[in-house]
């Protein structure tokens, strides 16, 4: 896979919601991954957007989530720009030069669904996150 840049919208408690409207405006189809799902089933949340993706004809994909207990959300400043495919190398030298001078809210290491994913904020203020995938055979 080719690594992407796409937008990442974190939503309070309407991510699933908010996906499906945007699979009607764009079409395309809609994958949805609950905190359940990955390990939090027993928590408030289980049953909230952990990770959703919208892929369309068109060549759209956005990405969003329910904000997790404890992380703030701040309506405005809700989108991030993500970075994900699995040139390892390559997206680990993105996240190098991101993160120079800015700062790292989660290191980029293995995380419990099997990537290598990191989020900080660069010097210039803006929100990036980086997913490193196991290369598709």
């Amino acid at each position: 896979m080719t690594s992407r840049l796409n937008p990442y919208i974190s939503f309070t408690d309407n991510a699933r919601q908010a996906m499906t409207f945007y699979q009607d405006v764009f079409g395309g189809t809609v994958n949805l991954s609950t905190f359940g799902e990955f390990g939090a089933q027993d928590a408030p949340e289980a049953d909230k957007i952990m990770h959703g993706m919208l892929e369309t004809s068109n060549g759209f994909t956005l990405m969003g989530a329910d904000t997790p207990p404890g992380m703030e959300h701040s309506p405005g400043n809700n989108i991030a720009v993500s970075l994900s495919g699995d040139d390892a190398a390559e997206l680990r030298g993105y996240w190098e030069k991101l993160a120079d001078g800015g700062t790292v809210s989660v290191p980029l290491e293995k995380q419990m669904w099997g990537d290598e994913f990191g989020m900080c904020v660069d010097k210039f203020g803006i929100a990036w996150m980086v997913n490193i995938g196991e290369p598709q055979a």
